[in-house]
């Protein structure tokens, strides 16, 4: 449901559809979210993000308030460690906790030079006739689920899309290939920024880990409606999330911004 703002002056238009120069410089990042299902809100989360010359830690607090049947009441807390590139961040130490009225649960991956070399869930997801088997193979070259999100670009402009999210859950192997559609101008004074933002379209390829039969999976894969929108963080090299909207059959999954420190 992309806008297209149009701007009065030639000089603002430069600032919102031009790319702009930034500058590769230590980070201190706070992020407030909500999470909304057809606009009811279900969770808030809180990120952190320490991003250094060469490595990074990125912290991430989420309660879930639960909907009805389809989300259950609980918190998530995420944790990673990792390498600052010159243009992403590559998780080494990735902790995902989860706590919800059913039990507590716990997700470790640990990869060594994008590669994974180790990854642990408790309790194991239980086994599946029609589940996708991982190969070795498929768990080189990879990040964790949290940080490809985080873009680092020499310029904010619409290059921050043309990249491939090759990621490893813990569970599942996917790919997300971002395409570039749209630059504009978030305006809203209920969000954490005001100013240009990157429009891009995600389009989700399952590759091993998850179940055939999935409906989620299969609608995941024929979507069209994949889409995040991206804002800068000051001058520094690092871009991060506006908003992310995946449309479902009970309405749109949102998740936007609310606030934003550095």
């Amino acid at each position: 449901m992309a806008t297209v703002f149009f701007m009065v002056s030639y000089m603002i238009s430069l600032m919102v559809f031009w790319p702009m120069a930034v500058t590769a410089s230590p980070a201190e990042v706070r992020a407030k979210y909500v999470l909304s299902i057809g606009g009811t809100i279900i969770a808030n989360a809180d990120v952190s993000l320490s991003n250094g010359d060469e490595t990074y830690t990125l912290d991430l607090d989420a309660r879930i308030s639960g909907l009805g049947n389809l989300v259950a009441r609980g918190s998530a807390a995420v944790s990673i460690r990792g390498t600052s590139g010159a243009s992403a961040l590559f998780g080494n130490d990735f902790s995902l906790k989860t706590s919800t009225p059913e039990g507590d649960s716990e997700v470790i991956v640990r990869f060594d030079k994008r590669n994974v070399s180790a990854f642990y869930s408790n309790p194991p997801p239980p086994p599946h006739f029609d589940q996708v088997p991982l190969q070795r193979s498929q768990l080189r070259n990879v990040n964790d689920m949290i940080s490809p999100f985080i873009m680092k670009s020499q310029r904010f402009g619409p290059q921050i899309c043309n990249r491939t999210l090759n990621i490893f859950t813990g569970t599942e192997r996917l790919d997300l290939k971002l395409r570039y559609v749209a630059s504009e101008n978030a305006t809203s004074p209920r969000t954490g920024y005001q100013g240009p933002v990157i429009l891009c379209q995600m389009k989700y390829e399952p590759i091993s880990g998850h179940y055939r039969s999935s409906e989620i999976t299969g609608y995941l894969k024929d979507s069209e409606r994949l889409l995040i929108w991206y804002a800068p963080v000051g001058d520094s090299d690092i871009a991060i999330p506006y908003r992310v909207l995946v449309g479902t059959s009970v309405g749109d999954l949102s998740l936007v911004l609310t606030g934003l420190e550095r």
